[in-house]
């Protein structure tokens, strides 16, 4: 995979005004939202933790759909995971990664949901009073497939793709769900697995499944965190019998299976992080494992797909679309704001068969925007087609009424001053863009926090008047 040099990111960062934005309520700077699920199955309210790319929320108010990652132990890894799929995403221009819903699941009792059998004592890790509750596993990936995820399908933008992370417990049910319900998702990250539950039990099943069963379409990460004594190493531990090893030598048997079973299909990857604890582990892990499952999804613009009027960027962008759809399984189409820009920028810089193409490629892609047709009446009007402004503008009218697109309409119909007009909208973009310059005095203070990102990172304005330098938030 090509990775475009400093110099090129920055370049096309300029160009496109690449940003992520921070989305903020009554001053406070939000990154999800706090939902309700009654469940039956569990016979108690569960609350998780939905954050929505893009400021998007409930209620299909978003034309665009989203992958859904289901995160165990929503309550500790969710900011974490949230910031680097945004960084992954959407930061800096990257598209290392879908743009995805994160759905934390926070623990109300942990043991009972996170392991899949009833032990009354596992030492040296569990003794009788901690697994009281234990062995609710599938009960609680009953609530995740027939309650959760109608829930989250019904009110918020998802996608058919889905991914599931645990991490310790967590990974147990990972590792439960993959062997026992493959079909429920479509990736998983396994994170340090406890697969020395029930002496080992989950480990076995696993073993007689990677040898029988076929995984097509699945993929799994692996990683395993570094819990070995002083002086020990991979192959010392190995050969240790001692019940403090247990951990580590049980992930390693699952790693040595899943290596050996290549034959069924699945995509895995495993990675043993000798700097990492048990604790420290998911925020690497996850980071692996999403460069690991989205490797065909980057996008890689050259200088002079920008520069060279003969390029046929729209033809590059429509073609690297199709083929993550076809990989994801779903339909997924390139931004509309962004090809939205480079049109009216390619038309500023008068390589019309360019603007053209993005044009076209954004009604063809996103034929319920009024939004396409306009622009792309623009474009006509900069040509002097004024007959097929006018049947443009009114498409945009057919879908929703809006006023500008009603007084170009009016103004081509009542005296064909297509060139007139052309300057008038000219002059507005510009007086939009003044505006955007010279926030009310209640934004100055967010103005100049932007201006001073800007100035330490580099980071470029991007169109619709935001700043922006960090991913995290």
């Amino acid at each position: 995979m090509h990775i475009p040099s400093l110099r090129q990111r920055l370049l096309l960062l300029l160009f496109l005004g690449v940003t992520l934005a921070a989305h903020a309520q009554d001053g406070k700077v939000v990154i999800g939202t706090i939902d309700t699920v009654v469940s039956t199955i569990l016979n108690e309210q569960r609350p998780v933790w939905v954050y929505v790319p893009d400021g998007g929320g409930p209620n299909g108010m978003s034309r665009q759909r989203y992958p859904v990652v289901y995160l165990l132990d929503g309550d500790g890894l969710f900011s974490s995971v949230v910031g680097m799929i945004q960084q992954l995403s959407s930061v800096n221009g990257n598209t290392f990664c879908p743009k995805m819903i994160v759905v934390g699941i926070p623990n109300t009792d942990r043991t009972r949901d996170l392991t899949p059998t009833h032990i009354e004592a596992d030492p040296p890790y569990m003794d009788s009073t901690s697994s009281k509750t234990s062995g609710g596993g599938e009960n609680f990936i009953a609530f995740i497939e027939k309650e959760l995820m109608p829930h989250i399908e019904a009110k918020y933008p998802a996608a058919p793709y889905k991914m599931l992370i645990g991490h310790s417990f967590g990974g147990l049910a990972v590792m439960q769900t993959l062997v026992h319900h493959t079909d429920l998702f479509n990736a998983y990250i396994c994170i340090d697995p406890s697969m020395w539950w029930d002496n080992q039990k989950l480990l076995q099943q696993a073993q007689k499944a990677l040898a029988e069963k076929k995984f097509e379409g699945k993929s799994l990460f692996l990683g395993i965190a570094n819990t070995m004594e002083e002086g020990m190493d991979l192959k010392t531990v190995v050969k240790d019998t001692s019940g403090d090893t247990k951990h580590i030598r049980s992930i390693l048997a699952l790693q040595t299976y899943l290596e050996q079973n290549k034959q069924n299909g699945l995509k895995y990857q495993g990675k043993y992080y000798p700097g990492d604890t048990h604790g420290s582990a998911p925020l690497i892990t996850t980071y692996d494992a999403l460069r690991f499952f989205f490797d065909f999804f980057p996008f890689t613009l050259a200088m002079k797909d920008f520069t060279d009027s003969t390029s046929a960027l729209a033809e590059k962008y429509q073609h690297h679309f199709d083929s993550l759809s076809q990989k994801m399984g779903y339909s997924i189409k390139p931004d509309e704001g962004e090809i939205n820009y480079m049109g009216y920028e390619f038309l500023r810089q008068k390589h019309y068969k360019k603007a053209e193409d993005l044009f076209k490629l954004n009604v063809a892609n996103h034929p319920e925007s009024s939004n396409v047709y306009d622009s792309y009446a623009y474009y006509l009007l900069a040509r002097q087609d004024t007959a097929h402004a006018i049947l443009q503008l009114k498409k945009a009218l057919a879908i929703g009424e809006n006023e500008g697109s009603r007084k170009k309409l009016e103004a081509l119909e009542g005296s064909g001053k297509a060139p007139r007009l052309l300057r008038e909208v000219s002059l507005q973009r510009q007086r939009l863009r003044a505006r955007a310059a010279t926030r009310p005095a209640t934004e100055k203070r967010d103005r100049r926090n932007r201006r001073e990102m800007e100035t330490k990172c580099g980071k470029p304005i991007e169109s619709a008047g935001r700043y922006h330098c960090e991913g995290v938030f």
